[in-house]
């Protein structure tokens, strides 16, 4: 057995998505004799490896503290685009051609390497990625994506500084189908392109929260 840790590092250098433009903050508490340490951390939800809720695009959507662990664990797959270069719109014939074969229930992760390459070079990270197109991106939950992850900036309007709620749409296409949108994995090149694999993503129960911080990982046989 082996666990592929499919999570970023992050920590003061790290910054949240264009959209708030928040650097991760920590503060460290200290009493003696000896040595005893307590951490504050100031960040948006948003920040690094993290699983998004249907509250991030409708005010009376389900939080952290309504969705159940088995909608991010199970089944998994690759849909392996890592030729997608810079600013690639992933589209329905990008996927079509991987002749993925999604059942009811699954998980697809979208491999495209960017984050791999590009994690902690900002501003570039979030302005030049890959992204999804919201043909794709329904695409996959009509074929039966319970969850879909991206090792990519998925949603183009989030790099723009005025984009609006209504432009957000490929969280709205995921979400509002009742799959859960996951989002800044890492690692992907290293799991099989071809069959399934067990995934996890373990999330913090918060009450209210729209979106939560995760540590995704896979376990190879």
């Amino acid at each position: 057995m082996e666990i592929i840790d499919l999570t970023v590092p992050i920590g003061e250098d790290t910054l949240s998505p264009p959209s708030v433009n928040l650097q991760l903050k920590m503060t460290s508490y200290h009493r003696g004799p000896g040595f005893w340490q307590a951490s504050k951390v100031e960040m948006l939800l948003h920040t690094g490896s993290h699983v998004d809720f249907l509250r991030h695009v409708q005010a009376d959507g389900e939080t952290a503290i309504d969705v159940e662990l088995d909608r991010v664990f199970g089944n998994a797959l690759i849909a392996n685009l890592s030729f997608a270069g810079p600013n690639h719109a992933i589209s329905v014939g990008d996927l079509e051609k991987l002749d993925l074969d999604i059942q009811k229930g699954d998980i697809v992760l979208v491999r495209t390497d960017w984050t791999e390459k590009q994690w902690g070079n900002f501003p570039t990270y979030y302005l030049e990625s890959p992204y999804c197109t919201p043909e794709a991106a329904q695409w996959m939950v009509n074929a039966g994506a319970k969850a879909i992850g991206f090792d990519c900036f998925s949603e183009y309007c989030a790099r723009l500084p005025d984009f609006t709620s209504e432009d957000f749409i490929i969280h709205k296409v995921i979400l509002e189908n009742g799959s859960i949108l996951m989002q800044q994995m890492t690692n992907l090149s290293k799991l099989p392109v071809k069959g399934r694999f067990d995934f996890f993503a373990p999330f913090i129960k918060i009450r209210g929260a729209e979106g939560s911080p995760a540590r995704f990982f896979a376990i190879l046989d």
